[in-house]
């Protein structure tokens, strides 16, 4: 990604010195003919170089702002990352901006344009998969991005913290192969995520490690908004011959799945296992208790807001950072033994 224009980008520029182009940043630090002004307003413009003044606050041990623009604060997962990120700044004298997108790349695209006019050190953001384009011009105006969960391919210089979600669904899948299950379901977010996308590919990876087929009905790829979990596992269960386990790996409609197997009569684990990303305070207090991969929010949060601050005081490498922390594999009670006659569900 395109360096942020710096101020001696633009004394350069506009054929000055840095004194002057500070003069003119600071009205009434000192005297600038009017021609040489003008010069220096223009070179600004060209460049898109912003004064930043949330980084001069941090630089100087002010109290400062960041943006944190997430996906969708109904989903369980993304209002505890909120929570943890807003802890982790205000306990280092750092105020957070909330924006929320509801997975809709338009409202994204407003939303930057938003922050690109606010006096934010740096922006957290879970990108929704697009608007290259406006993340790019967003880090151009000098802020600071660290995608936090997600990463956009296209964007290789943004700084991620994100989960093993690769090996995370690996584990998931190889825990039910172990118990005899080969006819194992899977249900992802969208493959234009990269949590969708490596989530099924370390479904595939452990099927066929095992030399066993994927059937490409038994991946359902599915918003994460709404309650499209439901009718998923009802196409799921109407298959002439049904899975025998169901790993949900899209956080936010593991309750609308749920919900559509106590309401179609299964038993879990009896007819069918069970396994879920996330895990909720309340997925070990339902019946049976949900085996699950626990996501570390916490660990989340503690790296993005220390990449964001970082940038922001200008104390890190350029190099781009890319940390991958590992989740936690929880076994409950909702996965069991595969038996024969399961397979007649």
């Amino acid at each position: 990604m395109k360096k942020a224009p710096t101020i001696r980008d633009v004394a350069a520029e506009a054929g000055v010195s840095v004194a002057v182009v500070s003069r003119v940043l600071n009205e009434g630090s000192g005297p600038v003919a009017k021609l040489t002004k003008a010069k220096v307003v223009e070179a600004i413009d060209r460049l898109g170089y912003q004064p930043r003044a949330a980084a001069r606050e941090l630089q100087h041990g002010g109290t400062a702002t960041i943006g944190l623009m997430l996906t969708d604060l109904a989903n369980p997962f993304f209002a505890r990352l909120a929570d943890r990120v807003v802890w982790e700044a205000r306990a280092r004298g750092v105020q957070v901006i909330l924006l929320t997108t509801q997975e809709d790349p338009h409202l994204e695209a407003e939303s930057i344009e938003t922050l690109i006019g606010r006096s934010v050190a740096s922006v957290i953001a879970t990108p929704t998969g697009g608007n290259v384009e406006k993340w790019k011009r967003l880090a151009t105006r000098g802020v600071n991005v660290v995608f936090v969960d997600r990463e956009i391919d296209a964007l290789p210089d943004v700084d991620v913290v994100t989960i093993s979600n690769t090996t995370s669904a690996e584990v998931a899948t190889q825990h039910l192969i172990d118990l005899g299950h080969h006819r194992i379901a899977f249900i992802s977010g969208p493959l234009n995520t990269s949590t969708g996308r490596d989530r099924v590919t370390g479904f595939r990876n452990a099927m066929n490690k095992a030399g066993l087929e994927v059937e490409n009905d038994l991946i359902h790829l599915i918003p994460f908004r709404g309650e499209a979990g439901s009718d998923t596992v009802s196409t799921l269960l109407g298959l002439p011959v049904p899975p025998t386990a169901l790993i949900v790996g899209n956080t936010a409609q593991v309750r609308p799945a749920l919900r559509r197997i106590k309401q179609s009569g299964i038993f879990v684990p009896e007819d069918l296992s069970v396994v879920v990303f996330d895990d909720n305070p309340w997925t070990e207090l339902v019946s049976p208790p949900l085996t699950a991969i626990r996501q570390p929010i916490d660990m989340l949060a503690h790296h993005s807001v220390e990449i964001a601050i970082g940038r922001s005081k200008r104390q890190l490498p350029e190099a781009r950072r890319r940390i991958q922390v590992d989740a936690d594999f929880v076994r409950r009670s909702s996965s069991a033994q595969c038996s024969a006659s399961v397979t007649t569900i």
